[in-house]
């Protein structure tokens, strides 16, 4: 097409001068110099031999100055290409005019183009070169015999689900090389000839042995789902392979073979071998227990719909739960499509994934990697990355495809829902839906969805459907609640969690002063009916109410206090139920724990509650090992430091839970000033905003070193941080350097959980949905939280303040252990924090200090960093809690971050009616803090009894710098940047 280019020679003239020769003038040494030079090209690395030999005798070599066409979209293809070296643009226009193309993407070297010549359909985009490039061209009749060979993998087809790995990447064979010589050092008898049928298979393992031999060789293994994902990790890459060539590894009695067993009289490990496989078992353990979940995942895609287990299905859910594009979906719905799903990927960028104009066949989700959404006539007009989804929109309207997507990256993993499921779900859905109306607008909406087959305890069949509330009028959705429930339940039966929802989320929807009166309106005898049928009703009706309320008081506990409608609820409600006794004597039953709960909730403690004061340190409590800490609550007071712009400071005594228009107020009050005045947080450094006045409970909201400033507005830009907020000059390695890490984890955990069982598992609601729009503090949550980053930046503080290399060292393996013990205390609160705090930027770039830490050290870190890992919504911290039994303190910015996920990705009313489905889906998540805490935390008797006061005080009073410039500056001062 074009000359040979003379001013750029390659480096290996030779291989191109054997390619211009014609075809049938090729020498077998051609072909040999050709194939030499093509193995080394990314493009053809995962051919086979025979197929690339082919290659090399009909081939041409292309060279092109930048800004060559190559072709134009609408043309009829004659050759596909391979991109040696150089780039290419990929140009599309909606209309016939070639002026009009943008450019969708750019071609790279190892990517391959042209495969329209297959079935001569034209060509969809120009292709341009961005620069001098280098291909190999093929010829359209050589490039389908080649297609139609079955030594050809098509690994660029428009719609691909073969994803197992041709050519495996270097850590995964050595990470299968390092099991098998393992095995044959340890248990020579696993990988033998095996019979079966009349047949011999060679060298192979068992399926089942294979497992049980995974589970027995780390802790990181805890149960055999976990090991078959590890295998089918070498299944996907093939360093294992099934005899049959299966892509699914089993627990069964299925023969497995080694890729290095594929081969006659393979060599058996030397013991040089044997001890280096023996050093890095561990270390490849982790590997695999790491990305062997996600294995696992395609495995189980990979399969077809109808041959997915039960199992399978709640893996798939567990997934569908954490992605973003499904958020506002029902559970039924998520369930529904853990069914349908099919697992798709594509290994290019460039590849195009559908075309603009094209009909709708399928809804795609991103698992991994990220797409370009290109709009003829404007280019790429947005990235859509893992958790967005694309393409629903042409299914909903039965539309063409509004835009075209193409890979944005190399290895993009998706689910798609096709258009038949995705419609036989809606209208399944639809089917199973119940709408109740009033004055023809729905009130109530209820779905139908599996209950079950289960036996009651009188032998009866329960039925196998139940209807679930997804959204209604408050008023309405507490009358279904009320026909439905059981009234013989006790309280502590825990069978109805939905009725649990309902009480833990109804402040969102139904605060106490709606809920209170409707309930009371529940409660009255009915007017109609005979006598008999008056009093059933009644009984069974005023069973059912008296059970709400009690549970609904067990939930809400002291805060009650705080709400004088519900304080007036409940004594009147008593008075009620005890004057219905004299009536209904089945209902004193019930009274008595009514009653406790009303002595409870009513009566003043005998000792008057403590008021939280807080003198020069935010919320400091008593160093008295015999005091108990208790909840702070809206109503406590606090002695608090408001600072001028001068630095000077009044102190205000107001209730915790003061808006800042009461701050102000107070503040103007000390000062005797009539001005304006503004409420600023300041952190360390010298970041200011201005507080709103309708926001509450400020004073926990503060950093770390946070403080709170008053000042006309048009002060604002003179105010300035205290020198005190700059933190601590010097370290204290001297001190905590003699206490034992065991002791430091025993005592920070027992503060972490005395601050953990202090939150309210409201305030975390109330933090979801705006404090504001409650009137409520969250005071004990925000001390919590605030703990979380005074740790992680006390470790990054004491590290930054240690100029001596040696003891920097020695700290960091003083905090990899203390991250550990609290790891086995169930701390993983601080676990993270401290783990957070050593990847801190000014932290993990001292690379001087890591050199020096034992490798021993290093390997502890790596699998602990790994349980950071964000990736698939922080799935490797998931699946670990999930193993853990109570009592747990948890990573608690995690639970925040899901109950954030929920609330912005779902509406909290559709069509004015409350969304139901969301309340359920935030409650499952709060229900988390109530099973860490189910099982009360008992501290180590042996730990305990010492006398540990000097550690007790140093964990609860951190003197830290959470300025992250003034941090990342002082790193830098220990170890300048390396030229």
């Amino acid at each position: 097409m074009v000359a040979a280019h003379t001013s750029h020679v390659s480096s290996s003239g030779e291989w191109i001068a054997c390619l211009d020769k014609r075809p049938l003038e090729r020498s077998s040494e051609d072909v040999d110099i050709i194939f030499t030079r093509l193995k080394e090209v990314k493009a053809f690395e995962k051919f086979h031999p025979n197929l690339l030999q082919q290659i090399c005798l009909c081939g041409y070599y292309e060279n092109l100055e930048k800004g060559i066409t190559l072709f134009r979209q609408g043309d009829i293809g004659t050759n596909w290409y391979a991109v040696l070296t150089g780039s290419l643009d990929v140009k599309v226009s909606d209309t016939s005019n070639h002026q009009d193309a943008v450019t969708i993407c750019t071609l790279g070297i190892g990517t391959a183009f042209g495969e329209s010549i297959l079935d001569n359909t034209p060509r969809h985009a120009t292709i341009v070169t961005r620069e001098y490039s280098e291909l190999l061209r093929i010829e359209q009749k050589d490039f389908k015999a080649l297609w139609e060979t079955p030594l050809i993998e098509p690994h660029i087809p428009h719609r691909s689900t073969k994803t197992i790995t041709q050519v495996p990447s270097e850590k995964i064979l050595r990470a299968g090389k390092i099991l098998r010589n393992t095995i044959l050092s340890r248990a020579p008898h696993m990988i033998r000839d095996r019979k079966y049928h009349l047949k011999t298979y060679r060298q192979c393992c068992v399926g089942t042995e294979l497992v049980d031999w995974m589970m027995q060789q780390s802790p990181c293994v805890h149960s055999r789902t976990q090991a078959v994902g590890m295998w089918q990790v070498l299944l996907e890459e093939g360093v294992l392979n099934h005899v049959d060539q299966e892509h699914h590894f089993q627990d069964k009695y299925l023969f497995y073979r080694f890729l290095d067993d594929e081969h006659e009289d393979a060599p058996l490990p030397t013991e040089e071998e044997k001890k280096e496989c023996d050093e890095e078992l561990q270390d490849t353990m982790l590997l695999l227990s790491q990305i062997g979940p996600d294995a696992h995942m395609r495995m189980i895609l990979r399969k077809p719909p109808g041959q997915r287990t039960i199992d399978d299905l709640e893996i798939i859910y567990e997934e569908l739960i954490h992605i973003k594009a499904l958020s506002h979906l029902s559970t039924t719905v998520k369930r529904e499509l853990a069914g349908v799903l099919i697992f798709e990927s594509h290994p290019k960028a460039g590849t195009v994934l559908f075309n603009q104009g094209e009909e709708g066949t399928s809804w795609y989700i991103i698992l991994k990697g990220s797409v370009n959404v290109v709009i003829y006539g404007k280019g790429v007009v947005c990235t859509l990355h893992e958790g967005d989804d694309f393409g629903k929109l042409a299914l909903v309207n039965d539309a063409p495809r509004a835009a075209s997507i193409v890979l944005r990256e190399d290895s993009c993993h998706f689910l798609r829902v096709d258009k038949e499921d995705f419609n036989r779900i809606l209208r399944d859905v639809e089917a199973n839906t119940v709408r109740l109306k009033e004055h023809d607008q729905d009130v109530l909406v209820l779905e139908k969805i599996p209950a079950g087959n289960r036996v009651s305890n009188q032998g009866n069949s329960q039925p196998q459907h139940k209807y679930i509330v997804m959204s209604g009028t408050p008023e309405k959705i507490l009358e279904h609640f009320l026909e439905t429930m059981r009234p013989e339940a006790t309280l502590n039966e825990g069978t109805d969690s939905v009725l649990n929802d309902f009480i833990m989320m109804h402040c969102v929807f139904m605060p106490n002063s709606q809920l209170c009166p409707a309930l009371m309106a529940q409660y009255p005898f009915p007017s109609q009916g005979t006598e008999q049928e008056k009093m059933d009703y009644a009984l069974n009706n005023k069973r059912r109410v008296i059970r709400l309320v009690l549970q609904w008081a067990a939930l809400y506990g002291d805060l009650l206090q705080e709400d004088e409608a519900a304080m007036a609820f409940l004594e009147e409600f008593y008075v009620s139920v005890s004057d219905d006794t004299r009536m209904i004597a089945a209902l004193k039953e019930q009274l008595p724990e009514l009653e406790k709960i009303v002595k409870q909730v009513s009566e003043e403690p005998k000792v008057p509650q403590k008021k939280h004061k807080v003198l020069l340190q935010l919320f400091n409590t008593s160093d008295d090992r015999s005091q108990k800490r208790q909840p702070i609550r809206g109503s406590d007071e606090v002695l608090f430091k408001v600072y001028c712009i001068d630095h000077t400071y009044t102190t205000i005594r107001v209730p915790v839970s003061s808006s800042v228009k009461e701050v102000i107020s107070a503040v103007a009050d000390k000062l005797g000033s009539g001005e304006s005045l503004t409420i600023v947080k300041m952190s360390s450094g010298g970041e200011k905003v201005v507080l709103k006045p309708h926001d509450v409970s400020v004073f926990t909201t503060l950093s770390v070193n946070g403080r709170l400033f008053a000042c006309p507005r048009d002060q604002f830009d003179s105010l300035a941080p205290l020198p005190e907020q700059e933190g601590p000059s010097t370290g204290t390695v001297g001190t905590f350097e003699l206490m034992s890490s065991k002791d430091l984890a025993h005592q920070m955990t027992i503060y972490d959980w005395e601050l953990f069982n202090c939150v309210h598992e409201l305030e975390l609601i109330y933090h979801t949905f705006g404090r504001h729009n409650f009137k409520k503090t969250t005071a004990n949550l925000d001390l919590f939280l605030r703990r979380f980053n005074e740790i992680q930046f006390w470790v990054v503080t004491e590290i930054c303040l240690c100029s001596q290399l040696s003891k920097r060292v020695q700290l960091l393996k003083k905090y990899i252990k203390i991250a550990a013990h609290c790891k086995e205390y169930k701390n993983l609160n601080s676990f993270f924090a401290i783990i957070m705090g050593l990847s801190n930027v000014a932290v993990s770039r001292l690379s001087l200090t890591w050199e020096k830490l034992p490798s021993k050290f290093k390997k502890i870190y790596a699998e602990f960093e790994s349980l950071m890992d964000p990736s698939r919504n922080h799935r490797a911290y998931r699946l670990t809690v999930a193993k853990l039994d109570p009592p747990i303190i948890p990573f608690m910015p995690l639970l925040i971050k899901d109950m954030t996920f929920t609330h912005e990705g779902n509406k909290t009313f559709t069509d004015n009616l409350v969304n139901f489905e969301k309340m359920r889906m935030i409650a499952n998540t709060v229900r988390t803090v109530k099973f860490c805490r189910s099982q009360s935390f008992n501290p180590d008797a042996a730990l305990t009894n010492k006398n540990h006061q000097d550690v007790r005080s140093y964990v609860r009073q951190l003197n830290v710098i959470d300025n992250q410039r003034t941090l990342s500056h002082m790193s830098h001062r220990l170890e300048p940047r390396r030229a």
